[in-house]
């Protein structure tokens, strides 16, 4: 009981910022390996199988992303939820709202694994995926939707590890299925020349032996947060719990993903190149985003369990710790990887041609990130005190709506990587300056409501 206990933090009592930043960063590792998994795949294709293979891979970001974005805002909805009713100390709502998660991690993993068998296809082709790698990647996201329910059920159990403090256990386990995921990477594209297939097969044998790990540690935790197999099912409460907060927080993460399948329909069109150049640049952005996707889920835990607590004042520190963290390694980050940009690069592919197209989408994007980061603390602060539904509106105007016009308007305008890139910084910038006016609202009514408390 006592070492199950010592993984987690409590964010309701003691200092603040030591306790955010102790919390966020075993989390930015997490992220960062979960991102090698992605990233493993591209660098043994891009090294040792043919070029069209690396854009094969590439082609199929778009696609993969708005999957994982549906999952990861429905457990949202769950860490919030769990944050909450732990800093109310209602261990019972804690459990309803544990086994409500593992059952739709179950049951929806799998209808969504046919689903995406099945359109991933006539996806690709609506996206103009050259012919000449259609089908390598029609196969890649063929293997990675069938083994769909095994990263719903890491994701949706490492939420629950989040609302209760501990970002220490899921890093461990990303770390140990990250080298798996790597050798496995060889032995197939080395010794069995399955390049697409055998790294598609690699992660998703690393994602099922990391959800058997979350599913160890849910299974032995002590409190609400304890697993049982008897006990899953859907309970109607939590699960309308789950729906007023998750599904507008998928909403929004598919709407990044639509925008971004969009952008990557318009970068298709200057052919394998380009995508190969584009997915290697975004491959190592997403080192550069987990600084901000990581406090996008500090501020969550952090205002969740204060809400709970009732503790506003903290949730107000809490949101601005959140934010300067966010920014200061968003930047220091994202600017070292533009200094080193051609030698990053050239990890995945060393044809000059690829690198050039991937330094054009670095030179917009790496020193523009902290914008998004700031838009990302912002939204998951909303969400952490129970507003899923306002952020989401203002995501689908300001970042899906707004990028599919620019696309549509702009673009044809100048024809260009630099036009299709400089709508991300745009958009942040819109929906940061929204949602924060939103935010400062909401926090202000808080505490007006609570001025005659007592605060920490």
């Amino acid at each position: 009981m006592a070492s199950q206990k010592k993984n987690q933090i409590d964010m309701c009592h003691g200092p603040l910022f030591s306790k955010i930043v102790f919390f966020t960063i075993p989390l930015m590792l997490t992220n960062i390996m979960q991102l090698l998994f992605h990233a493993a795949d591209l660098i043994v294709v891009g090294q040792f199988a043919p070029g069209t293979a690396l854009a094969a891979v590439g082609a199929t970001s778009g696609l993969t992303t708005l999957v994982l974005n549906v999952f990861f805002g429905l457990a949202t909805g769950i860490n919030v939820l769990v944050a909450r009713y732990t800093g109310a100390r209602d261990p019972e709502k804690v459990s309803q709202n544990v086994h409500t998660a593992a059952a739709i991690a179950l049951y929806w993993g799998i209808c969504m694994a046919v689903i995406g068998i099945l359109i991933s296809r006539p996806m690709l082709r609506l996206m103009g995926t050259p012919e000449n790698i259609l089908d390598k990647a029609s196969l890649y996201m063929w293997i990675y939707c069938a083994g769909m329910p095994f990263v719903i059920f890491f994701n949706f159990g490492s939420a629950i590890l989040r609302a209760v403090g501990d970002t220490k256990r899921p890093m461990l386990f990303m770390f140990i299925c990250g080298v798996i995921n790597v050798l496995l990477n060889l032995f197939f594209v080395l010794v069995f020349k399955w390049d697409v297939a055998g790294v598609a097969l690699a992660t998703k044998i690393s994602n099922a032996v990391s959800a058997w790990l979350i599913y160890r540690v849910l299974s032995k935790s002590p409190g609400g947060i304890r697993l049982m197999p008897k006990k899953i099912c859907i309970h109607k409460t939590a699960l309308n719990e789950t729906l007023r907060i998750g599904p507008p927080a998928a909403v929004q993460g598919s709407c990044f993903s639509i925008s971004n399948i969009t952008i990557q329909a318009s970068v298709n069109s200057f052919g394998w190149q380009a995508i190969a150049g584009n997915t290697a640049a975004m491959s190592l952005e997403g080192l550069v985003y987990v600084a901000s996707s990581s406090l996008f889920y500090s501020a969550i835990s952090f205002t969740g369990q204060n809400h709970g607590a009732k503790k506003y004042k903290r949730i107000i520190r809490s949101i601005f710790y959140c934010l300067i963290c966010t920014c200061i390694a968003s930047l220091s980050i994202g600017l070292t990887f533009l200094v080193f940009g051609k030698e990053l690069l050239s990890i995945y592919n060393s044809d000059p041609e690829v690198i050039r197209w991937g330094l054009v989408r670095f030179r917009i994007l790496l020193v523009t990130y902290f914008l998004c980061g700031i838009m990302d603390v912002i939204s998951g602060s909303l969400r952490g005190l129970g507003h899923s539904f306002k952020p989401m509106l203002v995501t689908i105007l300001g970042v899906c709506v707004f990028r599919i016009i620019w696309v549509a308007c702009v673009f044809p305008i100048d024809r260009s990587m630099v036009c299709l890139m400089i709508s991300y910084p745009v958009s942040w910038i819109v929906v940061s300056t929204i949602n924060g006016f939103i935010l400062f609202l909401i926090c202000r009514k808080l505490l007006r409501n609570a001025r005659c408390r007592k605060f920490d």
